[in-house]
This record gives C-alpha cells, sequence and structure tokens, in this order.
C-alpha cells in the first residue's frame, strides 16, 4: 500500500492549505524521504505567496520539483531536510538536504539529495540554499582583501552574505538596515551595523538585498567613484526607481545583478551547482548561521503562519518548519 505525504500549497495567493498526497515507492536510483524540517525562503516565497511572481517570469521562477503553476495553485519551496528511509544503501539513513516544497514525506532522484555534513546539524542545513545564494553572489562581486563593503538588507541572503565577507581579512564589512534589531545578527554573524542614515561611505562595493527603491538609491550613494553595487534583490512585479542622473555617470558607477539560477560567470568553466553547495555545506559548520533563524512552526500550521510571515507580522529572517514523524 503507498503511503501517504502532506503538502503546503497556495490554493490562491494569499491562501494557504495542506493537502494529502500519495507517495510512489521509490524506484531503483530514487530515494523516500521523510522531512525533518524545511526553511521558508522568507523574501521569495513570500513574494509567491502574495501572488506577485510576473507573468514574463513564471517559467524562470519554477523550483526544481515545483507542482502547479504561479499565480496558483501550487505547491513551492526549496529549503527541505529529510532523513532517507528508502533507496540506495549508501543514503538510507542518511541526513539530506533536497531544493523540494514544504512536504512530509517524497520521492525524488537519489542525485537530488545532497548528504548534510555530520558537522552541521540538520535544523541549520535548511540554510543550505541561502548560503548557496550568498557564495555565487561573492563570485560575482569577487571581493578584494581590505575592501570597504556594504551590505544594505539584513534578511537571509544580506546577512549570509555579510557573514561571509566578515571572515575576509582586512574587510571593513557593514550591514546596513532600517531596523535596529538586525544589530544583534550582525555582531553574531562578525559585521558591524548600521542604520541607512549612519552607514559609512567611500565603499568599493555594496550589495543591495533590502528589495527596496530606497536601499538601491542608497547603495548607490554609498560608493566610492567607479564601485560597484551588486544588486541581489529581487523585486517580482514590482516596478524600481533607480536614481540613474546626478552623477551616476560622472562618478562611473557600476550597477550590476546577481542570481543563484545559473553559476557565476566568474566559475562557471571549473564549478559546478554540485560544487557550489558542497561549499556552502563547508561554511554552513560554522555555528553563526543559527542566527539567521529566527523563528519556527510545525508544519501543520503554515496555512496559518505564512499569511504572517508575508504581512510582516511575524519578523525575523528564516522561519524554520518542524515535522513530526508519522
Amino acid at each position: 500500500m503507498e503511503p501517504t505525504a502532506r503538502a503546503f500549497w497556495l490554493r490562491s495567493p494569499g491562501h494557504g492549505e495542506i493537502r494529502e498526497h500519495t507517495v510512489p515507492e521509490p524506484a531503483e536510483g530514487e530515494v523516500l524521504v521523510r522531512a525533518l524540517c524545511s526553511g521558508v525562503s522568507r523574501g521569495t516565497e513570500t513574494l509567491v505567496f502574495r501572488g506577485g511572481v510576473p507573468q514574463s517570469q513564471y517559467a524562470a521562477m519554477r523550483a526544481p520539483f515545483q507542482e502547479g503553476d504561479f499565480p496558483g495553485p501550487v505547491k513551492y519551496g526549496y529549503l527541505s531536510v529529510g532523513q532517507v528511509e528508502e533507496g540506495p544503501s549508501s543514503l538510507i539513513g542518511r541526513t539530506v538536504f533536497c531544493l523540494y516544497p514544504h512536504q512530509t514525506r517524497y520521492v525524488v532522484p537519489a542525485d537530488a539529495v545532497t548528504v548534510v555534513p555530520d558537522g552541521v546539524p540538520a535544523a541549520r542545513a535548511i540554510l543550505a540554499g541561502t548560503v548557496e545564494t550568498a557564495v555565487n553572489a561573492l563570485w560575482d562581486a569577487a571581493p578584494l582583501v581590505g575592501d570597504r563593503i556594504a551590505v544594505i538588507g539584513g534578511g537571509m541572503v544580506g546577512s549570509s552574505v555579510a557573514a561571509l565577507l566578515a571572515r575576509f581579512p582586512g574587510v571593513r564589512v557593514q550591514l546596513v538596515d532600517a531596523d535596529p534589531a538586525r544589530a544583534g545578527i550582525a555582531r553574531a554573524i562578525g559585521a558591524d551595523f548600521a542604520l541607512p542614515e549612519e552607514a559609512k561611505g567611500d565603499c568599493d562595493l555594496v550589495v543591495h538585498a533590502s528589495a527596496t527603491d530606497a536601499g538601491l538609491a542608497r547603495a548607490l550613494e554609498l560608493l566610492r567613484p567607479e564601485g560597484t553595487v551588486l544588486e541581489l534583490s529581487w523585486y517580482g512585479d514590482r516596478r524600481v526607481s533607480v536614481p540613474l542622473g546626478e552623477a551616476f555617470h560622472s562618478r562611473r558607477l557600476v550597477l550590476r545583478s546577481s542570481q543563484v539560477g545559473s553559476v557565476s560567470p566568474a566559475r562557471r568553466a571549473s564549478r559546478t551547482y554540485a560544487d557550489r553547495l558542497a561549499l556552502a555545506f563547508e561554511l554552513l559548520a560554522d555555528p553563526a548561521f543559527d542566527a539567521l533563524v529566527t523563528g519556527e512552526c510545525a508544519f501543520e500550521e503554515l496555512p496559518d503562519v505564512l499569511p504572517r510571515l508575508a504581512s510582516g507580522e511575524i519578523p525575523g529572517l528564516c522561519h524554520r518548519v518542524l515535522y513530526t514523524a508519522d
């Protein structure tokens, strides 16, 4: 008898529900995974929840194991950590990470899961996709020893970038956010903190991850002449005002994008997606990343919790979802 599972679905923008699924027996080369925890990728998933994916990006925004289509009904998500119950003997009992939506059990190809290293707790491993985004961003940005850097936007991605930059020797890295509560997160990851109006200028590099017009404008203001803003925000269907007048041209500023969907051109010839994810897990051995998980709930609570995450009623960064054995 095929086992059943429960999955979170976005029924329509702003309305989620839990549905039952029949889980097939794994075929040769597949694994059956029982979820232990998953993470809500706050920026992207709340935008999806609100129905903010523009039609032109429906194909580009599909998650690897997404079911349904935007704006809904759709099963969406990509930060799942679980334990392999069936499959190749080398994987049975192992804790693995998979780019799968929020679901209690699922079957995927064995090569779609990555074994979580022993030094990384399952509860922290949900950050792997976000740290992978940060790794790709730094491959794009190519910071140098001694650079003066600001990271604007202390969300999941911005804080992950700042945590990695804090490891660079001689670098001045400042996490900039309008919420003074983010100062504690900055301290935990080894970065300085500043409110936007207090941020230090003359930056060689500014990484922008606030997804706001004001944050992008401030990013450009903080640059030295010929400095670079690396844009990590994704705005969905919102139009953004970018101040490209004033001194943008005379100071020869650079504004460039970064996105995790492709390996950075700077490393594409020598690194694969698997290499990038393996590096993310190596970096996640640092317990400082625990500061990025700021809330949690039971899987059954997701239909009530996601609207509150999307509205900002529940603040914080990564929200962890816990699954009970069934």
